[in-house]
Order: structure tokens, then C-alpha cells, then sequence
């Protein structure tokens, strides 16, 4: 797998080579816009505002705005000038708990993986802030962007999370009433919580509509009818106290039973 980043994260006189490798990857179904008339693909062309002409990829430079059709523009090299050393490391700047950082400034995962050399500082920094459940919030350049991220320890190693900046985060756009609760309420919808209560296990869960999707697909191919999943008919509409109690005797109905406790017997 290619690196994204080849540089070190630093701290204090600590310097730890490092490499960023993606850890998430795209597991979609792609598909190509084609005309609906004969079937061919919809191609798109950059073309030349001011002399019609098709433009290519290295033809084009980037070009900011300063006034209307007037551009500043700036290339590789200009990009590269603007990186100083620092900029090809990542700097923990401080250490937080994990529970401080929103989970809405998450952004995208790297695996972060020890290069020649910093095997022992890497497993350090690791295993300290693993014990003393922490992460480090750094800065660092990857491509032509700064980014905020969160250096995170796993029992595998450290895990660089990219996180959007505090003016980059929207606010809610409503705030919820949040309307009184009774104390029965609560109980019951804490019992039917913990009842529903279970261990993550990635390898548990898929994408139901991916493969509903290339059913579909493998059943035009073989020109076979497409079966359209029926709805699942609504159920009476009942107020939230009825719900709350229907679902608190389901839990009761799947929870295993209790075992009968035992007496001890008393020897004299």
C-alpha cells in the first residue's frame, strides 16, 4: 500500500519516522453516466472558457480570484515554497482525553506505522498514551492542506485521525426542545438500552442495500424479473408509554433466564 505521507511526528526533542497509510477504503458500487438514447458514455471535457478548446491535465494550473476574471495563479513548486521543515512533521502539540474531542470533528483515518529507525520512540509514545488513556493532538501538512489531527492509540499501534478545524463545523440548525421526561420513562428506556446491550464486532454488519443493489444488477444480466422488496406495513400508531412498555416485555421475553439461587448448608 502507497504511503500518503512520508515524514516523523515530533514531540518535545522526540522525533519518531513515520508513514500515513489510508485505513478506510470504498467499497461501493461505481457506476458511468451513459446517454439514454443509445446507451454511450457521458464523457466530460475541460475546455477552455476563452478559446473553446479542450485543456489537459498538464495545461491546467490553479488560479485564485482576486477580482473578477482576474487570477493569481500558483503552481506545484509555489506549493512546495510555502511548506517550511516543520510542515513535514507531524507536531503533537498537546495531550487530551480521548472523551474531550466532538465526534462531528472527525474527519478521515490513517494508520500511522513506524519507518527504519523509530521503532522504539513509535512503541513509547504508544504504549504511554495507552496507559494513560490519552491522545495527542498534532498539526501537520499531508498534500497541499494543514490539517488538525488526533493521534490515537490502539493495541495495534497509533492511528492519525484528520480533524476539520473549530470555523469549519456547522452548528445545529435547530436546537431539540428537549421536553420533561418522567422518572418511569427513563427507567424504561435505560432497561430496554441494556437489554439491546452488545460488543461492537465489525465483521457482524455489511451493506444490505449494496447487495440488494448488484442483485438487481446480476438479475438484468440475466434478464430475470426484479422482485421489489415489499414495505413493512406500518404498525398501529400508540403513545410513546405504551411503546416504551411493549418493548420493555419484549426485552423480558429475550433476556436468558435467571439461575435460582442455591442455600448454602450450614455444618455444624
Amino acid at each position: 500500500m502507497a504511503a500518503t505521507l512520508k515524514g516523523a511526528i515530533s514531540f518535545g526533542l522526540m522525533h519518531v519516522p513515520i508513514s500515513l497509510h489510508t485505513a478506510t477504503q470504498d467499497n461501493d458500487i461505481h457506476f458511468n453516466q451513459l446517454c439514454r438514447e443509445d446507451g454511450s458514455r457521458v464523457k466530460y471535457k475541460k475546455v477552455c472558457a476563452s478559446c473553446g478548446k479542450e485543456v489537459s491535465a498538464k495545461d491546467i494550473v490553479k488560479g485564485f480570484e482576486i477580482e473578477p476574471g482576474h487570477y493569481v495563479t500558483l503552481t506545484d513548486d509555489d506549493f512546495e515554497k510555502a511548506k517550511t521543515p516543520k510542515d513535514k512533521t507531524i507536531r503533537i502539540l498537546h495531550f487530551t482525553n480521548m472523551k474531550e474531542i466532538r465526534p462531528i470533528y472527525f474527519d478521515k483515518t490513517y494508520h500511522a506505522v513506524p519507518e527504519a529507525g523509530g521503532d522504539k520512540a513509535y512503541e513509547l509514545l504508544r504504549r504511554c498514551m495507552l496507559e494513560e488513556h490519552m491522545v495527542a493532538v498534532a498539526k501537520g501538512v499531508i498534500g497541499q492542506s494543514e490539517h488538525l489531527m488526533a493521534l490515537i492509540p490502539t493495541e495495534q499501534g497509533i492511528l492519525a485521525e484528520t480533524l476539520f478545524f473549530g470555523d469549519e463545523v456547522k452548528a445545529m440548525p435547530k436546537e431539540p426542545a428537549k421536553p420533561e421526561l418522567t422518572e418511569q420513562e427513563i427507567s424504561m428506556g435505560k432497561l430496554i438500552i441494556g437489554s439491546m446491550k452488545e460488543a461492537f464486532e465489525p465483521s457482524k454488519y455489511h451493506d444490505e442495500y449494496r447487495d440488494r443493489i448488484w442483485e438487481i444488477i446480476q438479475a438484468k444480466v440475466n434478464n430475470q424479473e426484479i422482485v421489489t422488496t415489499p414495505d413493512e406495513a406500518p404498525t398501529n400508531v400508540i403513545s410513546m408509554m405504551d411503546a416504551l412498555q411493549q418493548m420493555v416485555e419484549q426485552a423480558n421475553k429475550s433476556a436468558p433466564p435467571k439461575k435460582p439461587r442455591t442455600r448454602k448448608k450450614v455444618t455444624a
